[in-house]
């Protein structure tokens, strides 16, 4: 869950990047006592994410203004569908509003996705999670958004597990280790509670990992049939995970594979935003009144 502690402390920046000294066109055209009620309107359908997200914007910009969520994070939701109610200081609410609705299409379109991603493998063993390809400083938003999309979590960051990708691997080998010396000299300097996974490209570097008492092994870039061998021959002493050319159109066979996990980049890093609007609805204010009566 995200507290609100990481919430606010995302949104605030973004509200100070995005108004510094305040919103001059409000200030100038919005007279100080109107106050206005807007929607938050689904214009395509989803899966809602973002809510807390979402009233933070407006609650750091304007305590006084009230946020009602009507769609809770997960919960799919149809064209024209009011999501939310925001009430308050009208100058607060157009402040805030740019920024309330980019965290909130950005992470309902998260979980718009991975919600696709998650039926297509249904009744396999297989569970969708996210990778490391997520916005710079976003991550806990985007991984709350895929959680909210049915998906699961991979390692948070570098620091949460040792995960052996090719690159390491050529570098501990470049000093004449074999693949299995190399991995047992990283399963001896970590901790029995750290979890240790594997990259490998080619199936016969398998078994030469799992020999080094791994956690789990990600076979890299395997189509389908390879993957079915993959599993064969891993029988149950990993957990194995399938990664690389994961799309719509391939999942379904990779899940069919028998792999354990699939982790899908794309969840995260070429999502496309949903269509949501913030639609003012009722407006009132003494000076306002008076402004369009004159």
């Amino acid at each position: 869950m995200l507290s609100t502690t990481a919430i606010d402390t995302v949104v605030r920046a973004a509200l100070d990047e995005d108004a510094p000294w305040g919103d001059l066109t409000s200030e100038v055209l919005i007279p100080a006592d109107a106050t206005a009620t807007a929607r938050l309107v689904a214009r395509e359908p989803g899966v809602f994410s973002g809510g807390a997200v979402f009233g933070s914007a407006f609650r750091l910009t304007d305590p006084t203004i009230t946020v009602t969520l009507f769609t809770s994070d997960g919960a799919p939701f149809a064209t024209g569908d009011v999501l939310a109610e925001v009430t308050g200081s009208a100058r607060g609410i157009l402040q805030a509003e740019r920024i309330g609705l980019n965290f909130v299409q950005r992470m309902s379109g998260i979980a718009t996705l991975t919600a696709r991603y998650v039926t297509e493998t249904a009744g396999t063993r297989a569970r969708i999670v996210d990778t490391r390809k997520t916005t710079p400083g976003l991550r806990a938003f985007e991984r709350a958004a895929v959680r909210d999309g049915g998906g699961h979590n991979h390692r948070f960051s570098l620091s949460d597990a040792v995960m052996a990708k090719d690159n390491h691997l050529a570098i501990l080998q470049s000093g004449g280790l074999g693949l299995t010396e190399a991995l047992l000299l990283v399963r001896d300097r970590i901790s029995h509670t750290t979890h240790l996974e594997v990259e490998v490209d080619r199936i016969d570097q398998i078994e030469a990992v799992l020999a080094a008492r791994v956690d789990t092994i990600m076979l890299d870039n395997f189509g389908p049939e390879q993957l079915a061998d993959g599993v064969r021959l891993v029988a149950g002493r990993a957990i194995v995970e399938a990664s690389g050319g994961v799309n719509l159109d391939t999942v379904r066979a990779i899940a069919a594979s028998g792999v354990d996990v699939i982790s899908v980049g794309a969840l995260t890093h070429s999502v496309r935003s949903l269509d949501l609007g913030l639609d003012v609805v009722v407006v009132a204010g003494t000076e306002l009144d008076g402004a369009i009566r004159n």
